[in-house]
């Protein structure tokens, strides 16, 4: 069976303490859209999804002791949603701190050619924004960064 065409191949699912205040700052802040609320008979959520472009996050409720906010575990993260921009980076990111996102590395071109910055959203997620603006081949990345380099491909 294929998968319907509102679907990413994957995607993140995070979990808020207050998940609707998360929904309001995503769109807000980075330009997510909802596409999916679901809530129970008290108004709870219960599921929510956003896109980007053609990728999709999942925002949820903490739904049990392993299913936390990063404001619940004392601010640890364990994992970082990246998320590739075709529009200017700079102006995303100065929406993004207007908004209220803690801006922890400031927009700055990289070795192997995007411009990126490094955000955290309220409730301590980490969120990291790229936009290519720069081809370069494989050996000039490496050049530039002293790093030794395997992919099965480079664009």
């Amino acid at each position: 069976m294929t998968q319907p065409a509102h679907l990413s191949t994957f995607s993140s699912a995070l979990s808020y303490l207050d998940p609707f205040a998360a929904l309001d700052f995503l769109e807000r802040a980075f330009g997510f859209e909802r596409t999916m609320v679901i809530t129970d008979e008290t108004g709870a959520l219960g599921h929510a999804q956003m896109t980007f472009g053609n990728g999709t996050i999942m925002i949820g409720s903490e739904w049990n002791e392993n299913r936390k906010s990063p404001r619940s575990v004392g601010g640890k993260c364990t994992q970082t949603v990246h998320v590739h921009l075709d529009e200017d980076l700079d102006a995303h990111c100065a929406r993004a701190r207007a908004a209220g996102a803690v801006i922890e590395a400031a927009p700055e071109d990289q070795f192997y050619g995007d411009r990126t910055y490094r955000a955290v959203d309220p409730e301590g997620h980490v969120w990291t924004f790229g936009q290519t603006v720069r081809a370069v081949s494989r050996a000039e990345a490496e050049a530039e960064s002293g790093l030794k380099i395997e992919a099965a491909t480079w664009e």
